[in-house]
């Protein structure tokens, strides 16, 4: 190693930590026209689903202070031949409510005293959609074969039979087969981006029973209607062929410092 880049790598001791200095290394890059085998995207799409759920809490609630959204998906599944895509999946709601409690103080016309809880819930979703237009085509799959095949077999009859005579026919002692199994790649999904419009509504909501402030109420059941907004790529891995032309530098801008 040269004077310079072992003083590249000498490391300065600090009282937290080791910070040391680092080189580059030039890739060995292979040169031709090479076959490889990586994902390619074959669409890239943004589905819309529509769910209307019931959400029931275990207690009474004065009101809803935040609500936490996270989309899970589940399956994601293109069936081919076909260009149908199946998506499965979850709305992770996590709900920040307030909820009134009597042992910290008892409610007036002026005040109402409540302490925070929270419910998570998955709200489930599921639809069918069909891939109009492909960025790139996929890989059908290979059918699996399977034949059978039979030897030939002659006989002597057994008596009462002209002695001239032949049986002839298959051997049924035996059983041949000729199978193919192919192994196809199956196309799956990445999940890009999701966006929800929701509606949240109170549908047993009735007076506070005590004395309380004029509009307060508690409820235990809410209606949810959903609007799901979910972009995401199918992908499959396939045979590509690239070009690779040089091996020289990646990097024309860089200087020697670097």
């Amino acid at each position: 190693m040269s004077d310079k880049n072992k003083k590249a790598n000498e490391c300065k001791v600090s009282t937290n930590q080791n910070e040391c200095d680092s080189y580059h290394h030039h890739p060995n890059v292979s040169i031709g026209k090479i076959i490889t085998k990586v994902p390619v995207v074959l669409a890239e799409l943004t589905i819309q689903v529509n769910v209307d759920a019931l959400i029931e809490f275990p207690e009474p609630v004065l009101e809803i202070k935040d609500i936490k959204k996270h989309v899970k998906l589940v399956q994601c599944r293109l069936l081919l031949p076909t260009n149908k895509l199946f998506i499965k999946g979850f709305v992770r709601k996590n709900i920040q409510y307030a909820s009134p409690s009597m042992e910290i103080d008892q409610s007036t016309s002026t005040t109402v005293a409540s302490d925070l809880h929270s419910l998570t819930v998955d709200i489930p979703f599921q639809t069918v959609t069909e891939i109009k237009r492909f960025l790139t085509k996929p890989v059908n799959p290979e059918v699996n074969k399977r034949n059978e095949f039979d030897f030939f077999v002659s006989k002597s009859l057994p008596s009462g039979f002209p002695e001239k005579d032949e049986f002839q026919s298959s051997d049924l002692s035996q059983f041949h087969q000729e199978s193919t199994q192919h192994y196809n790649e199956l196309p799956f999904c990445e999940l890009i981006s999701s966006k929800i419009i929701e509606w949240d509504e109170a549908i047993d909501r009735v007076p506070f029973p005590d004395s309380a402030p004029l509009g307060e109420g508690i409820f235990t059941k809410i209606e949810e209607k959903m609007v799901l907004d979910i972009t995401l790529k199918v992908l499959q891995n396939q045979q590509i062929r690239v070009s690779s032309t040089t091996n020289d530098d990646y990097d024309h801008d860089c200087d020697e410092s670097c």
